[in-house]
């Protein structure tokens, strides 16, 4: 199943309290209380034989329980890849990833217990300008968060997780001493330039400007779950292909994005 712009209702054909229970079931202890109960939440649930052993869910499996824990991602507006197909992708890995980050939980990409029981009740991102334009990007560069909140209607549309500026010295056309730091604050943004630019310090895909043609929102092939571009913010690089057509690029009404570096003020 592609899922585009429109195709979020789609996406959740598969109703939370199923996704849930699905997810529940594929990790809880076979025979168990915990996945009798579930069981019994949802007859579309995954079936599971007393005897078969909990798996904790992690790239390159596939599978109903995979498929339901996209769809679970997707209805709380993480981005699990382009198609929620069962396949546990590497888009699927940086959603996981985002959702562990902003529930605090260890960021390793992998759906066990903890992060199960997290997703059957889930933590919800703190706005930090709720008073600001009702349809918005807020980036979260702290090195504990690192995460993209696209807003319409003053409601989260969109997480994802970014890399943000590691922090490191580099060189470029022949000047060295660079220093690779995202800037913090409020910015336009202001133009779109399709497939890959080739830049001095490599390639941006399908980059959203915010300052110049210097600094941008952009996919790229490395979206690691630490900071580590020269300045830019990273977005993984099936998402930059759409990105771009959820708000406004402009130079005179451009959407707004904030750019901040907190801690401890991710959850509402």
């Amino acid at each position: 199943m592609k899922m585009g712009v429109l195709g979020r209702a789609t996406g959740l054909a598969l109703g939370a309290a199923t996704a849930v229970a699905s997810i529940a079931l594929a990790v809880a202890p076979a025979g168990s209380a915990a996945a009798r109960s579930v069981a019994s939440t949802s007859k579309t649930a995954v079936s599971r034989t007393a005897s078969a052993a909990p798996r904790v869910m992690k790239e390159g499996m596939s599978g109903s329980d995979v498929l339901a824990l996209q769809h679970r991602l997707w209805g709380l507006h993480y981005w699990p890849g382009v198609k929620i197909d069962g396949r546990f992708t590497h888009d699927t890995t940086e959603a996981v990833w985002a959702f562990q980050a902003i529930n605090g939980l260890t960021e390793d990409g992998q759906v066990g217990p903890v992060t199960a029981a997290a997703l059957a009740h889930p933590r919800a991102y703190k706005a930090q300008y709720p008073h600001g334009p009702a349809t918005r990007v807020e980036v979260n560069i702290n090195k504990n968060a690192q995460v993209l909140v696209l807003y319409k209607n003053n409601s989260p549309y969109l997480i994802s997780h970014v890399s943000s500026g590691g922090g490191y010295t580099y060189c470029s056309k022949g000047s060295c001493g660079h220093v690779a730091i995202t800037p913090t604050g409020t910015y336009t943004l202001h133009s779109f330039i399709p497939g890959p630019v080739t830049v001095p310090l490599g390639l941006m895909y399908n980059p959203v400007f915010f300052i110049g043609t210097a600094y941008a929102i952009h996919g790229d092939t490395s979206v690691p779950v630490y900071p580590a571009s020269h300045g830019c913010i990273r977005i993984p690089n099936n998402l930059s292909k759409t990105f771009h057509t959820m708000f406004t690029v402009s130079y005179s009404h451009g959407t707004q994005v904030d750019i901040y570096n907190r801690s401890g003020v991710q959850h509402s």
